[in-house]
């Protein structure tokens, strides 16, 4: 991994931890579909491995892959994203401990929260992360381990400073963990402005081909990277070798599949800014979009994720929704296609109710990779 550390951001998506096969010359690392391990003798592990659980030289390439792409000090790759979240939690947190969320983020990582982490022990509150003396205000002086934050957030699109929030969490003693999802390590590098934790759920765009399930966590501390390798083995939510494959084959696309969903989204909003049924537009690239300065700071470019109210309110949005026919309907995003879906009753549904509640009215899209001019043309239809 080293050696590729100076390396363009795309060279080190093909290269990073992928060398060619020692023994074959293959230039794509193989699939190890393998549980256990031939060892020399008790204890003599060759390569390290012993058993798949505890480590796969393909999950070991993609791992290595993510730490270089994100800048950390190590990569570990889990089952999904919200594998991914629960063993950060456990790791970091302990009962009596408290969290604060950002009042937008995403309802799998709200339920999360309230639903499995609160039952054990672990308080949350939920704030508006651009607000930063909200953010002090929130803190619990002894309890609060971690600041959680999503930028851009799902669904509303919202960016927040991530420097600004580092300086806050390490005053209270806290680690800043960002889902980076959205943005990908190609448009955003949250440890080099001050985060301790990255999280990815590797299905959308490291994957990028809606194929797989995956999630990761990249960590600056080496130590919390070993604490968080021990609690990975332990409770187990790790990929297997065909999914750790398919991510490391998305990564290597990854730089010019962003290019292209960021122009297709552009070009979308451009529509939607003019359409007389749309009410609102959430978009980082716009100026009036909340946390746009610091988009414009920390952001190679605004992304492929694009939300919008409509007149008719939550009826016309589910309208929309089913006339599209490129656009498919459904969950998830960053994939190569484009998708659309409706948040509220959707992706959030766990959310209603609650302070992170998200608009009846909200359409969502992930703007895929297709020919732009047949995007636009299909929501042009389905907004009538």
């Amino acid at each position: 991994m080293t050696e590729w550390g100076t390396a363009g951001f795309e060279t080190r998506a093909i290269h990073a931890g992928q060398e060619p096969d020692p023994q074959t010359g293959a230039v794509v690392p193989p699939v190890y579909q393998v549980s256990t391990y031939a060892q020399d003798g008790v204890g003599g592990l060759r390569g390290g491995y012993e058993y798949s659980r505890s480590g796969n030289p393909t999950r070991t390439a993609l791992e290595e892959c993510l730490a270089s792409l994100e800048g950390g000090a190590r990569g570990l790759a889990f089952a999904s994203g919200l594998a991914a979240e629960d063993t950060l939690l456990r790791t970091v947190c302990a009962p009596g401990a408290h969290a604060i969320i950002g009042n937008d983020a995403y309802g799998g990582t709200y339920r999360l929260f309230a639903r499995i982490a609160e039952p054990w022990g672990l308080e949350h509150t939920p704030v508006d992360l651009t607000d930063l003396d909200a953010v002090r205000r929130a803190v619990r002086p002894g309890a609060t381990r971690v600041i959680w934050a999503e930028t851009p957030t799902n669904p509303l699109l919202t960016v927040v400073d991530i420097a600004a929030l580092a300086q806050v969490a390490h005053e209270a003693g806290a680690l800043l963990v960002v889902d980076n999802t959205f943005a990908s390590p190609y448009l955003q590098q949250p440890l080099a402005l001050g985060a301790d934790v990255v999280v990815h759920s590797t299905t959308k765009y490291l994957g990028g081909h809606s194929d797989v399930i995956g999630g990761a966590l990249v960590v600056a501390d080496p130590d919390l990277g070993e604490r968080l390798a021990y609690h990975q083995n332990a409770m187990g939510s790790v990929p297997g070798p065909w999914d750790s494959w398919l991510v490391l084959r998305g990564i290597k696309t990854l730089g010019v599949r962003m290019d292209r969903h960021c122009s297709n989204a552009r070009e979308v909003v451009s529509l939607l800014l003019d359409h007389p049924r749309v009410t609102e537009v959430f978009y980082p690239g716009l100026p009036s979009a909340r946390g746009h300065e610091a988009a414009t700071r920390q952001m190679r470019d605004f992304g492929g994720m694009v939300s919008f109210r409509v007149a008719g309110g939550e009826q016309e949005a589910v309208d929309i929704c089913g006339r599209t026919k490129v656009f498919t309907l459904g969950e998830s995003l960053g994939g190569v296609e484009s998708l659309i879906e409706h948040p509220g009753r959707m992706t959030h549904a766990s959310a209603a109710g609650s302070p992170l509640e998200v608009p009846d009215d909200l359409v969502r899209l992930s703007v895929g990779i297709e020919t732009v001019d047949d995007l636009v043309a299909d929501l042009k239809q389905a907004l009538g």
